[in-house]
């Protein structure tokens, strides 16, 4: 809430009026009623799906990923992202690309699929990524942690 994906968004547009070559994703609230309700991801090609909601069912079935009172829809946030990302990896090294990544968070790293996208993506030589991570509170998200310790990360401290 402090201002992550609004600096993005205008870092972004930005950008693409230069005329870089820009791509990526950012995740964005939903609201209903003056209240959150979930999470939105939205790609800068313009394509939208859920990427969590608000579950009024306090049980948990097993196949459920949540984050607080939110499920998270992996199944809509890796149809999304994935091919964005593959397409960002697979592209020729001829021209610096840049990747948004908004955000790696708890939700995004219930995927495997995405946890490797992004390290194919970082290692990548032709890409430039300009992500978003969480600060660490509670238990360290592994690769939030390793992305932040990487010699060729600059991390910046949003407040």
């Amino acid at each position: 809430g402090v201002g992550k994906t609004t600096l993005i968004q205008k870092v972004t547009q930005a950008l693409k009026s230069s005329g870089v070559p820009i791509d990526g994703f950012y995740t964005e609230e939903v609201r209903e009623g003056g209240r959150r309700t979930g999470f939105d991801v939205v790609t800068l090609s313009g394509n939208r799906g859920p990427l969590s909601r608000v579950s009024s069912d306090s049980s948990t079935s097993r196949r459920e990923y949540r984050v607080g009172q939110y499920v998270v829809d992996l199944v809509s946030f890796e149809q999304l992202v994935l091919p964005m990302l593959r397409n960002v990896n697979h592209g020729g090294d001829t021209e610096k690309r840049i990747c948004v990544i908004d955000e790696i968070g708890k939700m995004e790293l219930f995927s495997q699929a995405f946890i490797q996208a992004v390290r194919q993506t970082l290692t990548g030589s032709g890409t430039v990524v300009l992500g978003t991570i969480p600060i660490p509170k509670g238990k360290p998200l592994d690769l939030v942690e390793e992305i932040r310790s990487r010699k060729d990360v600059k991390v910046f401290n949003v407040s």
